[in-house]
């Protein structure tokens, strides 16, 4: 943490900045709606349901619904900030409600027979005596909103999440704690010290909020580079970026370690993300929802052709390796039992157990097409887990055989082996950057600084460049740069 102490830093700042803007929003919904529930007491009920039913979303798939939406979804800090507004709602709305009916029906008639009417009755009596049990909606929704932030990272949102999410990539338990501690730090010190000043309620942090809320509402004009989130995305993204940042005069905006394919996919064609590296055999199978090949060329001219006819992207040059899916054992298995294919380890796996990502169960490409051509029958169904975790997970015996990616730093840094295809099952996955017509035509030295990169890394090359980072814990900035200058 010490090292990383000026990224820590401005990861905290940004998740502040997230927190605050929702919760600002979210009470000024919120509020207004609890008042309204004491005065229509028929809408109590479908508010409240709404509110519970939107507080029990799990938050990456809230997250997953809002990508879609136009306004108010997408890829960034917008989407964070309305999953966390939504979040806040119920302690709001409903301490709100309880704080104002719970107010003594004595104090109301003194009041009305001092002569007040229903409005200076509500801001002069009711919300003044309500004001601590709202506040203490406030409060909740604070450290809900910290915790919850966390996710914002999957997709492109900033904060503490970026190291945690990167940690769990790099299977690096460092990493994770230096965005969890401060994470659980700010929950912390936001419930004592809105705990402190619930008596008297400071303006001072809406003031705050709403400074940080316009100062982010203007930027200049950018490229925004995306990846998915694991290690080699990671760099290829800041690779990318660095390029662009090394061969023009653009900002670029990293929005890097977002949730994977189809989050990184919708956010280019969206124009939320102007370039991020995609693979061929991705393309075609999991975007275009076509049949595998093995013809790499021929994988390569259908994705470009349909990406520009249908999307409006150019798949630029191939960067110069091919990241296959690869089927992997712990090496130790694979010496004692003699296996070098996935044909020897096929009668293994009736008393194996299966781990692979997200993705890979369902794809065209993935797990159901694998098992039917190599006759794998596992006992149990596949143990389904975050891609970077697959790795520990077989190093630690708690899985016996995994698909990752044949250019992975951590086969070799955890004592793993790859087994051949021998049934040539995998399409070509060429890595190659794509990148938004629309940005070609504005600015088009940022294709030509791509074209630059076309066929400059070896598969050995970005095996070492994903070891550097997982197996021997660099920076991935640092990785990039040393590579770009070689």
């Amino acid at each position: 943490m010490w090292v990383r102490r000026s990224e820590i830093l401005q990861l905290t700042l940004e998740h502040l900045k997230i927190v605050g803007i929702s919760i600002v929003i979210a009470a000024a919904i919120g509020i207004p709606l609890g008042i309204l529930m004491t005065r229509k007491a028929w809408l109590s009920r479908p508010i409240l349901t709404f509110a519970n039913i939107v507080q029990t979303i799990p938050s990456l798939a809230l997250f997953g619904f809002l990508i879609p939406l136009p306004f108010i979804g997408g890829i960034g800090t917008r989407t964070a900030v309305v999953a966390l507004i939504l979040y806040s709602l119920l302690p709001i709305v409903q301490n709100t409600y309880t704080g104002i009916s719970g107010v003594d029906p004595a104090i109301r008639e003194a009041g009305r027979a001092m002569g007040m009417t229903d409005g200076q009755l509500l801001w002069k009596v009711e919300i003044p005596l309500a004001l601590g049990v709202i506040f203490a909606g406030i409060r909740v929704a604070t450290v809900i909103g910290i915790g919850v932030a966390t996710i914002a990272a999957a997709v492109g949102g900033g904060g503490l999440g970026m190291f945690i999410f990167r940690g769990v990539s790099m299977v690096d338990s460092r990493v994770i704690l230096a965005g969890a501690i401060p994470a659980a730090a700010l929950a912390l010190i936001a419930d004592v010290g809105l705990g402190a000043i619930q008596k008297r309620f400071s303006k001072l942090l809406c003031l705050v909020c709403l400074v940080g809320m316009l100062s982010s509402c203007s930027h200049p004009d950018r490229i925004v580079v995306g990846s998915k989130n694991f290690t080699e995305q990671v760099i290829l993204g800041e690779l990318v970026a660095q390029q662009i940042e090394r061969k023009t005069n653009l900002q670029v905006d990293r929005k890097l370690n977002l949730g994977g394919t189809l989050i990184c996919h919708d956010a280019l064609i969206a124009g939320q993300i102007d370039t991020y590296v995609e693979y061929t055999g991705t393309g075609l199978t999991a975007i275009l929802k076509q049949h595998p090949s093995n013809d790499s060329a021929g994988v390569y001219d259908t994705v470009k052709a349909a990406y520009k006819m249908r999307f409006g992207v150019e798949w630029t040059e191939p960067l110069g390796f091919n990241n296959t899916f690869a089927i992997i054992v712990r090496k130790s298995d694979a010496q004692a039992l003699n296996l070098k294919t996935i044909s020897d380890a096929a009668p293994q796996t009736a008393h194996w157990v299966a781990g692979f990502g997200y993705e890979f169960v369902d794809r065209e490409d993935g797990y159901p097409g694998l098992a039917k051509t190599y006759g794998l029958q596992f006992p149990k169904p596949p143990r389904v887990m975050d891609l970077g975790l697959t790795y520990k997970a077989a190093a630690e015996r708690q899985v016996d055989l995994i698909a990752g990616n044949s250019t992975d730093g951590l086969i070799d840094a955890l004592g793993l082996v790859v087994l051949q295809d021998d049934k040539h099952y995998f399409p070509p996955y060429d890595a190659v950057p794509l990148v938004r017509d629309a940005v070609v035509a504005k600015h088009p030295e940022v294709r030509e600084a791509l074209r630059e990169l076309g066929g400059k890394i070896t598969e050995d090359q970005m095996r070492r460049m994903n070891y550097a980072v997982d197996g021997e814990h660099k920076e991935v900035k640092d990785v990039v740069k040393e590579f770009l200058s070689r």
